[in-house]
């Protein structure tokens, strides 16, 4: 910030986010902090390629006024990217009630007698700003899935909805598998040990029968059944 007496200057340095064949603006903002009238003009060392508005004006006592410098759009871009244009703010206290139509150049020469203020700006470019980059709408191997962010800025709850509904279906299906999965061996279970039962009680009316001698088929039977049933056992 400048500390001229009649005007302070924010910024003292005009930065341009340069960018080729397009107009690019920036502003300033003076302050009068005295109780006077303060009347301003704007000179620039290459009128051609600056627009400025407003160039001259008064600003009222302990009041502000937003000084809008327009770039034309350039063709090429200077070497280096550094510019070597200066502006130059000359302030001059003035009549109350002065307005920007009764400013004269006369009023900013020394040979008048007034106390003219001078303020010399440079001129600096700097890199355009780049775009956000989008988000993913998906996930990456190892990470979470991340919702999308529109335009302005808010996350995108239709998207986010989407993938809750998914893992909640997701993990209901896997649920109802699981219960299938029990159901049907447990029903085996059940008719394996019913099919053993009934072996059993064969075997038995078989050894009454025959005095107590059971044939060795009957018992590899009831051995592949018990062997059956382990297995069955475990899985559930």
């Amino acid at each position: 910030m400048s500390n001229a007496d009649l005007l302070q200057i924010e910024p003292l340095e005009l930065q341009f986010p340069f960018e080729l064949k397009k107009q690019i603006s920036c502003s300033m903002r003076l302050f009068n902090k005295t109780d006077n009238f303060v009347a301003f003009k704007v000179k620039t060392t290459n009128p051609k390629k600056y627009c400025v508005r407003p160039n001259t004006g008064v600003v009222a006592p302990h009041s502000t006024c937003d000084v809008i410098v327009t770039m034309q759009a350039q063709k090429e871009a200077p070497p280096d990217m550094q510019c070597r244009d200066k502006f130059l703010l000359q302030s001059v206290v003035v009549s109350p009630g002065s307005s920007a139509k009764d400013i004269t150049a006369e009023m900013f020469s020394k040979d008048s007698g007034n106390q003219v203020d001078e303020c010399k700006l440079r001129v600096t470019y700097v890199p355009p700003q780049q775009p956000p980059s989008p988000v993913r709408e998906g996930s990456e191997e190892g990470s979470s899935p991340r919702a999308s962010v529109s335009d302005n800025g808010t996350v995108d709850q239709t998207f986010e909805f989407n993938n809750m509904s998914k893992g909640l279906f997701e993990q209901q299906e896997s649920s109802l598998e699981a219960k299938s999965l029990i159901s049907r061996l447990t029903e085996e279970k059940r008719s394996a040990i019913q099919q053993n039962n009934k072996l059993q009680q064969e075997l038995e009316a078989l050894r009454r029968k025959s005095g107590g001698g059971v044939p060795i088929t009957y018992v590899i039977v009831v051995c592949l059944i018990g062997i059956l049933l382990g297995y069955l056992w475990k899985r559930t």
